[in-house]
């Protein structure tokens, strides 16, 4: 179904034969095509060093949705997608092979969408291969992934290269956190809704926690991972972009400039980390075998491949206090870690205590209300509050209960997308409102860096957890000594 606003796209897939291609992208697309949100024109050209055909290709991604798309494929839709796909061999490590492009791209049709699905040391290649062939124009664009770096040095360094190519209003960084539908819904929540948007600040919030929990270890990921930790390969990116969208100003607006200026004060405003407070502000741990779901599994460091001793950390707890007026006095505790019991991802802002309680009969002190936002599995919203247990005999007594609006219940006739359907939807039509400005990840970096040195510094060994445990004792202790106690 053409829609007029949007220009059809020629989007090239470099590392089309890799695993995100085959386990997102591909099944991304599908999801686009059968909703009828991809313009009629657009084509998608799959780019690998792999000697393969488009007929090869189109049954690769045939293959890729059998193996991974959770619903049974609709043969009219696949047509439509398959008809689309066509396959370029390319080595990504010369730049003469990229005139091949010229063929295929139509630039005065369609806007060229180059998407790097492949390791962050191929960009400077890819960059070199574009400019060189002459297929780019003002309105070509760029999509990155994850991690663009593992420092701020390093995020500088890729930033520069792809800057030598493409105008920053070319580039988008994807986070696909930010395509989901219960992060967008925290706008929509924040500021649509007076219940919320005059009781967001430190006059009425106790506190904010924020937990990104995986029930998978390693998966065959080792050298990757052991290099880079849970801080850099989680916290850095998914948890201080959730932060934001919690923390953030209202926007003057819901255009990308807007809302991307409100985000970096509050990266900004984060107060610093140095080896003076970490010990009391973060806590590291790696996991110990134990069981998942009534199965064992094995440790850290008896996973495939491990080096037996290594201190990199699979888990981190972390407290952050942001130094503004709205939060000043409300912390921020974030966590997130493997082999936790299930895969849970959830925000849950805690509301202060009422000061006089005329309910003792039912509670000593009142506990507080809570509004908990659900990004994974479930998305949805609850609402805990008091209510009064029903009856007539004696005095009137209360109970905890929840609001709870489950997006897949109450709206019901809609379709609930992951975060890439609606992030490769919006770098298709260019809008760069959810993806990741440079100075946002090099603020976070500059950020995450004070920690990691502060852990280099200190020398100390992160703390055990067994697998399917929320972390290690530490982690209890980070806010049980400011008098709280984690949302499990």
């Amino acid at each position: 179904m053409k829609n007029q606003n949007y220009k059809p796209c020629d989007l090239v897939i470099y590392g089309a034969l890799g695993d995100l291609s085959k386990r997102k992208l591909l099944i991304s697309l599908y999801r686009l095509e059968k909703s009828q949100l991809l313009e009629a024109d657009t084509r998608i050209i799959g780019v690998d060093r792999l000697d393969e055909t488009s007929a090869g290709f189109v049954e690769i991604a045939h293959n890729s949705l059998i193996a991974h798309l959770n619903t049974p494929i609709d043969d009219e839709i696949w047509g439509r997608l398959s008809n689309r796909l066509s396959y370029l061999r390319i080595d990504l490590t010369q730049p003469e092979q990229y005139l091949q492009l010229n063929a295929v791209v139509d630039s005065e049709k369609r806007v060229m969408v180059n998407y790097f699905a492949v390791a962050p040391f191929l960009f400077k290649s890819i960059c070199q291969g574009l400019q060189s062939c002459g297929v780019l124009t003002a309105e070509s664009r760029m999509v990155m992934e994850k991690p663009i770096g593992h420092d701020l040095k390093s995020s500088k360094e890729i930033n520069d290269v792809v800057e030598e190519v493409f105008q920053e209003d070319q580039v988008y960084r994807i986070d696909h956190y930010l395509g989901k539908e219960t992060v967008l819904n925290l706008l929509a929540l924040r500021f649509a809704n007076s219940i919320f948007t005059t009781n967001w600040n430190h006059n009425t919030i106790d506190h904010i926690q924020i937990t990104v929990g995986e029930d998978i270890g390693i998966e065959g990921r080792w050298e990757y991972f052991d290099k880079t930790g849970q801080l850099r390969d989680m916290l850095q990116n998914h948890l201080l972009q959730i932060l934001t969208f919690v923390a953030m100003e209202p926007p003057a607006d819901l255009e990308a400039e807007s809302i991307h200026m409100e985000k970096i004060k509050v990266l900004k405003a984060l107060r610093p980390i140095t080896v003076r407070n970490v010990e009391e502000k973060t806590v590291r741990g790696q996991y110990t075998a134990g069981f998942i779901k009534g199965a064992a599994v094995p440790g850290y460091l008896e996973e495939e491949g491990a080096n037996k001793e290594s201190t990199t950390e699979s888990f981190v707890a972390i407290r952050v206090d942001i130094d503004n007026w709205r939060w000043a006095g409300v912390p921020f505790y974030m966590r997130t870690g493997k082999r936790m019991p299930n895969k849970r991802t959830e925000i849950v802002v805690n509301f202060k205590q009422l000061p006089h309680n005329i309910f003792k009969d039912s509670f000593r002190d009142l506990p507080a209300n809570k509004l908990v936002i659900h990004l994974q599995p479930n998305e949805g919203v609850d609402v805990v509050m008091l209510n009064k247990v029903p009856g007539i005999d004696g005095n009137i007594k209360l109970q905890q209960t929840k609001l709870d609006l489950s997006f897949s219940e109450t709206f019901k006739k809609n379709s609930i997308f992951g975060g890439y359907e609606k992030l490769i939807l919006e770098a298709l039509r260019g809008n760069t409102t959810l993806f990741l400005s440079r100075e946002e990840i090099e603020q976070a970096w500059a950020w995450v860096d004070s920690i990691q040195d502060a852990w280099a510094q200190n020398h100390s060994a992160p703390k055990s957890y067994p697998a399917g445990s929320w972390g290690p004792i530490a982690s209890v202790a980070l806010l049980a000594r400011d008098g709280r106690a984690w949302e499990e």
